[in-house]
């Protein structure tokens, strides 16, 4: 028996057991386990959803940080992205509720960040032709059973009505993971390691990227780049989260 048929199995067994455990005892945070009265999987308790910093006005119109006191925000012009936005600031309690999604077999987690992203993104999803998730290789995939970006975008699909594509954009090279490299190497890891799958409807389309965390920003860089390449005609970036220079 192969890998590809055991990690499905075993991934399987797990949210059955997981779901039978949520019968019997009481729904927990998903960031510090404390039990939660009601509400959804991917609810917060308030001491935790006290601790999310989501943007507020006034927010630079490219980048969608914060403007300062100045209201001019210096960031840099140029690039494959055209707009930036995101739901909440990348901290303590934001990075633990992603990566409890992204690592702690909980996608329904994305359908709650999916509901914050089309509040902060409105504009972006509005202008919109196509939601296409930033891919992850297939290994991974085999491994983790789902993309925690795709099902981020078929959460918005849902509540925006704008079509979405898991399989527009292909990871073609297999990369280590972004947060063990410095930023410039970030940018090499990805180079050349996306392209739009052969057959994919993209020419003159407006497309919104959606990731989970945006960083440095290389690897939305390079998926916006190969989705240009194939001939859309823009390209925004709405994340679950996104980093503040200097903050991380």
């Amino acid at each position: 028996m192969t890998s590809a048929m055991i990690f499905p199995r075993i991934r399987g067994a797990r949210r059955g057991l997981g779901a039978a455990l949520d019968l019997l005892l009481p729904e927990r945070c998903p960031v510090c386990g404390a039990p939660l009265q009601g509400g959804s999987g991917a609810a917060l308790c308030p001491a935790c959803f006290a601790g999310l910093r989501f943007p507020a006005p006034p927010l630079c119109g490219r980048c969608g940080l914060p403007l300062p006191a100045s209201g001019s925000c210096g960031c840099a012009a140029g690039g494959a992205i055209r707009r930036r936005r995101f739901a909440l600031f990348y901290n303590e309690v934001s990075a633990a509720l992603i990566l409890r999604c992204k690592h702690g077999d909980r996608p329904e987690i994305a359908g709650r960040l999916a509901a914050w992203m089309a509040r902060a993104g409105a504009e972006l999803l509005a202008e919109a032709d196509l939601l296409v998730p930033v891919p992850i290789h297939w290994t991974r995939l085999a491994f983790r059973q789902y993309n925690q970006a795709a099902e981020i975008a078929r959460s918005l699909a849902r509540l925006c009505g704008t079509p979405w594509d898991a399989r527009a954009l292909a990871r073609i090279r297999r990369t280590p993971p972004q947060a063990r490299l410095p930023a410039r190497a970030r940018r090499r890891n990805v180079a050349g390691a996306f392209a739009a799958r052969p057959g994919a409807a993209l020419a003159g389309r407006r497309i919104v990227l959606i990731d989970d965390v945006a960083t440095t920003g290389a690897t939305a860089e390079a998926c916006a780049q190969a989705l240009l390449a194939a001939g859309a005609a823009s390209v925004d970036l709405l994340s679950a989260a996104a980093a503040v220079p200097g903050e991380t």
